[in-house]
């Protein structure tokens, strides 16, 4: 089965791919750190933000025309996506375009928020038909990865597939939270199975998929039909892909799987993205590894960070203006992050402004913007083994308070602006 990430081959002259982004609902598994933003806002790596890696991805395969479907806290992501400037999105005609939910866009089911992705494509099917693309490319913008999508393109239009989907290799348990895929050795789609309850099979769907926009409009009008009677008249039915889409377009015949090279993770959950944090520390990201096609952000560079006496970094990445006199091991911290003298900071992720106090512990913990964590206070404990799960990752919302000397139990979620 060949690649999505070959060197580029040359794509037919005039060929219209318009990108949909689908930067997400309200990102519930993610808890006190998605309740004052779109998850896609949140950071990795301390500078950049997950909705920078499929919008450089785009940049990257030359795709011009980009929609950004936001559908929950889009004015967190207003200032980061920046009219889409960082990725040369910002043209007079075609470009970058941000879409939100509307009322009184026409029927109940196309106005207000989505109930999943392939639900938000359907409400989309106007814009799309107007535009007229040979391919539609979709995207979901929770996932670390990093590609040029022209190889996927030319692939898509030579075996003449409705859709492409491109897939990665997990483990089992994690495989069994996502659309596992079946494909013969051509590469054809045989059968999806969402969410299985188990399975053995590791090759599951990384969310990036290529279509034939009127094959695809045809057969989201064709399942809305089907499952719009009798049902909530602001829910076609549709939900996510996996759901309807992908088996009735597998049945079709015309499903292809093509295998993403390099690292790819769904983030969505505590755990993963700690996990993911984990895997760049221990060399196994490689998304920021390709000069040809780096992972542009807006974020603007600050003050040098600096380890002042008695700092110590082991197995650390620090961002610009972070201030270190404690201990940081085996983590992240965002920038103007403030470890103070005889802090400790072990397995954790620390975003931008975040404050550990002197004599406090930080361990398997996400703390959010703002936060401060109290002079001897306790945060978390060290995870039990090599295995990452989201009961032993504390979260710690934007501007909440850990008093001193108090202790936050692993597994804990603290509200933002809340103070124990």
């Amino acid at each position: 089965m060949s690649s999505a990430t070959r060197s580029a081959p040359a794509l037919p002259v005039g060929l219209g791919v318009l990108a949909v982004v689908q930067a997400g609902g309200a990102g519930s598994r993610m808890d006190v750190l998605t309740r004052e933003r779109a998850k896609p806002a949140l950071p990795f790596g301390g500078t950049h933000a997950l909705v920078d890696f499929p919008l450089s991805a785009l940049r990257a395969s030359g795709i011009a025309d980009v929609w950004v479907s936001v559908q929950y806290q889009s004015g967190s992501l207003d200032v980061h996506l920046a009219g889409g400037r960082p990725w040369d999105l910002d043209r007079t005609h075609g470009g970058f375009r941000r879409i939100t939910p509307e009322q009184g866009s026409g029927a109940a089911h196309d106005d207000g928020f989505s109930h999943g992705n392939a639900d938000g494509l359907f409400r989309l099917r106007d814009d799309v038909r107007v535009h007229d693309p040979d391919v539609l490319v979709v995207l979901s913008a929770d996932h670390v990865f990093s590609a040029d999508l022209r190889p996927a393109l030319a692939h898509h239009l030579d075996v003449g597939a409705e859709c492409t989907l491109l897939t990665a290799e997990v483990g089992v348990q994690e495989a069994a939270e996502k659309m596992v895929v079946h494909a013969d050795a051509e590469g054809r789609v045989t059968g999806v199975d969402y969410k299985p309850e188990s399975t053995d099979a590791t090759t599951v769907a990384t969310e990036i998929f290529l279509y034939d926009p009127r094959v695809l409009l045809t057969e989201l009008e064709r399942l809305h039909r089907e499952t719009a009677a009798g049902g909530d008249p602001d829910d076609t039915g549709l939900g996510d892909f996996g759901e309807l889409l992908l088996p009735a377009l597998v049945e079709r015949g015309r499903v292809h799987a093509l295998p993403l090279e390099g690292y790819w993770r769904d983030v969505g959950r505590p755990a993963a993205y700690l996990q993911a944090h984990r895997d760049l520390l221990a060399g196994r990201v490689d998304v920021f590894d390709h000069v040809d096609r780096p992972v542009l952000s807006p974020t603007p560079a600050g003050a040098p960070a600096w380890v002042g006496d008695g700092g110590e970094l082991d197995g650390a990445m620090v961002s610009p203006g972070c201030r270190v006199r404690g201990r940081v091991v085996r983590s992240v911290l965002g920038p103007d992050v403030v470890v103070e003298a005889g802090a400790v900071v072990e397995d954790s992720v620390l975003m931008r402004r975040a404050v550990v106090e002197a004599g406090a512990r930080v361990s398997a913990c996400v703390v959010d913007e703002w936060a401060r964590v109290g002079r001897d206070a306790v945060v978390g404990r060290p995870l039990p083994g090599t295995r990452v799960t989201d009961g032993a990752i504390t979260l710690v919302g934007r501007h909440a308070v850990v008093a001193p000397g108090d202790d936050v139990p692993a597994g804990a979620r603290l509200e933002p602006g809340t103070t124990t």
